[in-house]
């Protein structure tokens, strides 16, 4: 196992390659500050520096980070994830972890954690779900955000309101973690649909919040289809060919999670309407794994691979929850730039940026932005 230390020497390594290939920008977009909360589809590296769990989680250890930059930097994949190559584009090509030593300089701070859910533990415990000690919810994370402004803002008291006035706030329950600890702890859809009010209500207080300090820019993407990912397949494989769609995703799941969106984006819809001088976007980031999994399943050289994880044993979809990609013993795929899945719950370096691409052209124009050059071409 990598130590503590070489992590942190991963990061730097990483971030001074970064700096090697971005080529010079021009701020894209009418703010100046950009800050996501979220899970593992934009974490890019809180998750690996909560102490005491942090320094042993798999991103840690190789092959994380093998496709980019060739070595671990907290990040859940092979490279960079969907968030990386979007900030690029917003015009923020250097985001940083709240967790790092260096977020306090930075304009473009992340506090989302992989594997987090938007609810606290106190709803899961109730339930009889557990959830890994090292995720933190939606309500935490934004405490932290409270926190770094109070801390880069401590000089002057106008500070908050005119930094949040000039930013781009985004929070992303990308992954559906709350659905899926619940999927993969044996509670029925029915039991699942419960959820979905509280996840939503605790998504729009958090906005409400936001928009009460002073934001101005709120996006909040969808969740991905949870029923199309390989350790989703795996925990609710069946015999059943009834319960697959044609692409060979779990329908009901997805079903669940068409739900959960479309209630979340009524909620945005009233939200605008409660607050006209706020720019609320629902994104659609269901619609771009939808799209990147079709154009798989035509390809000769992905159709087997694009439920299957690039890293990682065992099944189907190659995956085992307790041979976890990073593990000792568990293989990596030759090619990960053929698979959409890298662990088998999070994206490859390749979909993220495809993923991405589909849904930032839209995004740029509703933003009032412009598209700059592309800063990573790997």
């Amino acid at each position: 196992m990598e130590t503590f230390t070489h992590h942190f020497t991963s990061i730097f390594l990483f971030f001074m390659l970064m700096l090697t290939i971005v080529e010079s920008q021009n701020t894209a977009c009418p703010f100046d500050y950009l800050y996501h909360f979220g899970d593992g589809a934009t974490d890019v590296g809180n998750s690996v520096l909560i102490k005491p769990w942090g320094p042993s989680l798999p991103p840690t250890r190789f092959p994380y980070g093998r496709t980019f930059p060739g070595s671990p930097t907290g990040r859940w994949s092979d490279g960079l994830i969907d968030f990386d190559f979007a900030a690029a584009d917003l015009g923020f090509p250097e985001i940083v972890p709240y967790l790092s030593p260096s977020s306090n300089s930075s304009n473009a701070v992340i506090f989302s954690v992989a594997r987090s859910p938007v609810l606290d533990s106190a709803f899961f415990t109730k339930r009889g779900v557990e959830i890994p000690p090292y995720a933190v919810s939606l309500k935490t994370q934004l405490q932290w955000f409270k926190d770094h402004l109070n801390s880069v803002c401590k000089s002057s008291p106008d500070c908050v309101s005119s930094r949040l006035a000039n930013a781009l706030v985004l929070l992303g329950d990308i992954e559906a973690n709350d659905i899926g600890y619940g999927l993969t702890q044996g509670k029925t859809m029915e039991q699942l649909q419960s959820y979905i009010v509280p996840i939503t209500n605790a998504q729009v207080d958090t906005i409400k919040e936001l928009t009460n300090m002073g934001s101005k820019i709120i996006v909040v993407p969808a969740s991905a289809p949870l029923g199309c990912f390989p350790y989703i397949l795996t925990a609710l494989q069946t015999d059943d060919p009834t319960a697959y769609d044609g692409i060979g995703c779990l329908s009901k799941v997805n079903r669940l999670i068409d739900e959960k969106n479309n209630y979340l984006e009524e909620a945005l819809n009233n939200l605008t309407r409660e607050f006209p001088g706020v720019t609320i976007i629902y994104g659609a980031f269901d619609e771009g794994v939808f799209a990147i999994l079709k154009e798989a399943m035509n390809s000769e050289s992905e159709a087997d691979t694009a439920l299957v994880a690039c890293c990682g044993i065992g099944g189907k979809y190659n995956f085992t929850a307790d041979r976890f990609c990073a593990s000792p013993g568990v293989p990596v795929c030759e090619n990960p730039a053929e698979h959409i899945f890298w662990d088998g719950i999070h994206f490859t370096h390749d979909a993220s940026n495809q993923i991405e691409q589909s849904l930032i052209q839209s995004t740029l124009v509703t933003l009032n932005c412009t598209l700059p050059s592309r800063a990573f071409a790997l």
